[in-house]
């Protein structure tokens, strides 16, 4: 599959650390897309992909206009169910291996998965609280590309004036299309973590790495 070039990151998104950043705003920015495209959708193309994509929006919008769901005291169980329904379509051990890149072959099985489990906890939490702050933002649908069981859904957000080119990359295992990547305005999740990743290895180890991800996600799990 041709891949376009990933251009540098945009000032206002450099310098990122472990709050916010890029890999939120992509990450907030593809669920509103999620979100937005069923009624935004301008082409009658249609593939693999973009029904899996489109099944995840039609539970997302579920939850979302679920006025029982929108209680305060099921806010909890409302973003539990937001959680299930986009890690069912992300592919997390797939972002987190090329998110870490060469470091992971070196893993065995056991850190491996208390990797994905910590790197899942980061995007999730980049993402659950601002979902539902969505506010209906048009998303046109541009194209389907796929070569063997890869696939990108090209689409592009319109806010204001603006219009903010949103790329999903998937792969397909066993009949089913996994996210392993968004790439927002030519910025790519997985690039953005694995330039931060890289660096704090560089600098310190895996081990320091790992032991950040851990403080990060009891300070997220605390009530």
């Amino acid at each position: 599959m041709e891949r376009r070039q990933i251009r540098t990151c945009p000032r206002t998104w450099c310098g990122l650390g472990w709050s916010a950043g890029p890999p939120a705003v992509v990450l907030i920015a593809a669920l509103a897309a999620w979100v937005g495209l069923m009624g935004s959708v301008r082409s009658a193309w249609a593939g693999g992909a973009t029904d899996a994509v489109k099944s995840t929006i039609d539970e997302v919008l579920r939850i979302l206009r679920d006025k029982d769901l929108k209680k305060p005291e099921r806010a909890e169980e409302r973003r539990r169910l937001l959680e299930k329904v986009v890690g069912d379509r992300f592919n997390y051990e797939e972002m987190s291996k090329r998110s870490l890149g060469a470091p992971w072959h070196q893993l065995g099985e056991q850190e491996r998965q208390e990797f994905v489990q910590l790197f899942r906890t980061l995007l999730t939490n980049s993402y659950a609280d601002k979902i539902e702050s969505y506010s209906g933002e048009p998303v046109q649908y541009v194209n389907e590309r796929t070569e063997k069981d890869f696939a990108e859904v090209r689409t592009k957000i319109v806010s204001g004036k603006a219009e903010i080119p949103l790329d999903y990359r998937l792969l397909n295992r066993n009949g089913d299309w996994r996210v392993y990547d968004v790439v927002i305005d030519g910025v790519s999740l997985v690039n953005n973590y694995r330039g931060q990743f890289t660096k704090i290895i560089r600098s310190s180890s895996y081990a320091d790495l790992v032991d950040q991800l851990r403080k990060k996600s009891d300070k997220i799990k605390a009530p």
